[in-house]
């Protein structure tokens, strides 16, 4: 994993690390971004013209569960950016690989109520996997889950707590705006005790739908699995449509984000009979480009230099 490729005008790159910990009552989500897919002052600055990846870079960091939680996200300029091949720092905060460990620095302002959250994550990322996979089909937008069977430890100041648990870690590029190959997905990893299988369903703006279904095991080895059933889960009050696939029906359905656009669950369900912890992801791109729901966004996503 490196954080210096190359990100063209108006491309995306962006590393994401999410987990729970052992005893289910805490979540963590992680994502830094260059080139900030989501953000509406980067979509305005390529409305004007050729836009500048480094010019809109953040580090999206959630805190989930018992206790007090944290939402933040704060998008900078190319003055707060630094990136060498195994480190990435976006203002305060940084990535780096020691060794063959993921430590992630945190230092932010939870939003919309202004509070501290400093912490360090760091995370052994057991089996790594370098298969890139296209989620178009002109390969404009890549897709590398990069350790799908993590372990991680979590230590925060602000606010106080400690825990350890499972992880996923995954990388995205693409070298155009997302919205720009994509309608909408559906993604959801479940952990089991031999291998994390992922399903990503995508509905292109051209062409037919794709999906992917693939086990990474603890041995290393990726298997191509059978598509589950598609399983509609509960609305939620922005009504993006959510879903994920599972042999039965999930259960004790959590709602972790909930967006005009875009929603993020915690579950069990899975491709066994036994049901898993499982995290999925519903994406609605038309939503996320109309100007309403761009005009929203600052509110969650303040800009500094």
């Amino acid at each position: 994993m490196r954080f210096d490729g190359e990100v063209p005008p108006g491309g995306y790159a962006w590393w994401y690390v999410d987990a729970t910990s052992d005893d289910g009552r805490h979540a963590l989500t992680v994502i830094a971004f260059v080139g900030s897919v989501f953000s509406p002052y980067y979509a305005w600055a390529r409305q004007r013209g050729r836009a500048d990846p480094m010019n809109h870079v953040a580090i999206n960091a959630i805190l989930y569960g018992a206790g007090p939680g944290r939402w933040s996200m704060t998008e900078r300029s190319k003055q707060s950016v630094e990136r060498a091949p195994d480190r990435l720092s976006i203002g305060p905060s940084a990535l780096r690989l020691d060794d063959e460990r993921l430590v992630i620095d945190i230092d932010e302002w939870a939003f919309p109520l202004p509070r501290r959250m400093i912490g360090r994550v760091t995370i052994d990322p057991g089996p790594i996997f370098h298969a890139v996979h296209d989620l178009d089909a002109a390969g404009r937008h890549r897709w590398r889950p990069v350790a799908p069977r993590a372990r991680i430890t979590v230590e925060f100041d602000a606010p106080c707590l400690s825990w350890s648990g499972s992880a996923y870690v995954d990388m995205n590029a693409g070298d155009e705006p997302i919205e720009n190959a994509f309608r909408s997905w559906t993604w959801s990893r479940t952990g089991g005790a031999k291998d994390t299988t992922i399903f990503y369903d995508l509905e292109p703006r051209h062409g037919p739908s794709r999906s992917l279904a693939l086990a990474y095991g603890q041995d290393g080895a990726i298997d191509a699995v059978e598509e589950e059933p598609v399983r509609v889960l509960p609305g939620t009050l922005w009504r993006v449509r959510r879903s994920l696939r599972s042999r039965r029906e999930p259960v004790n359905v959590r709602t972790f984000e909930d967006t005009p656009f875009y929603t993020r669950t915690g579950c069990l369900a899975g491709p066994s009979d036994r049901l898993e912890p499982t995290i999925s992801e519903s994406v609605d791109l038309d939503r996320f480009a109309a100007p309403w729901v761009r005009m929203l966004l600052p509110f969650r996503m303040p800009r500094r230099r």
